[in-house]
């Protein structure tokens, strides 16, 4: 259950530093491309496919996130079609009702810890109710990356498998 590193690292002191202020906010997409939960879903594959995107948030006319319509939603439109001629042509017949979303105010870490720790790609971020924007891995990714280069010292040290930890001792969400 442990990760074995090979090379030099920045130290421990530096991951002790990472900033505990950057929010969801702060670091997610705001430009979106949504759906509405009544278009017909190959309108929705193919808005997945133009926009070159593994999913999209379905809204409501307010606003209000209903799902998420995915890569894993158009293999159950697949089966469905082999299988059952395709009942409905509804996206909302195919999205996942249940995503995992987060707060506004969401920290970095905790953000990292849902990605680490579950299948999801994206999280839809949430103020009051109503889709904000959406953090994906990469905005993880690019929001830690920006933080090493600035706090990057000169020097490299090496990371001491003794401060790796395991996936359970991890921060809580």
């Amino acid at each position: 259950h442990f990760l074995v590193v090979s090379g030099l690292f920045m130290s421990n002191t530096f991951l002790s530093q990472v900033p505990k202020n950057v929010y969801a906010r702060e670091i997610m997409t705001t430009k979106l491309v949504t759906l509405r939960p009544e278009i017909d879903v190959f309108e929705g594959v193919r808005v997945l496919i133009k926009y070159s995107i593994s999913g999209a948030p379905v809204i409501d006319e307010d606003g209000k996130l209903l799902g998420v319509f995915s890569e894993k939603s158009v293999m159950k439109v697949l089966l469905d079609a082999a299988y059952e001629q395709l009942p409905t042509h509804r996206v909302d017949s195919f999205m996942d009702t249940t995503p995992l979303t987060i707060d506004e105010n969401t920290q970095l870490m905790s953000i990292a810890q849902i990605f680490a720790t579950t299948s999801r790609r994206r999280l839809p971020v949430l103020k009051d109710g109503k889709l904000v924007g959406q953090v994906s891995r990469r905005d993880v990714v690019r929001a830690a990356y920006d933080i090493i280069r600035e706090h990057k010292s000169p020097q490299k040290t090496l990371l001491y498998l003794s401060a790796l930890r395991e996936m359970n001792e991890a921060p809580t969400v």
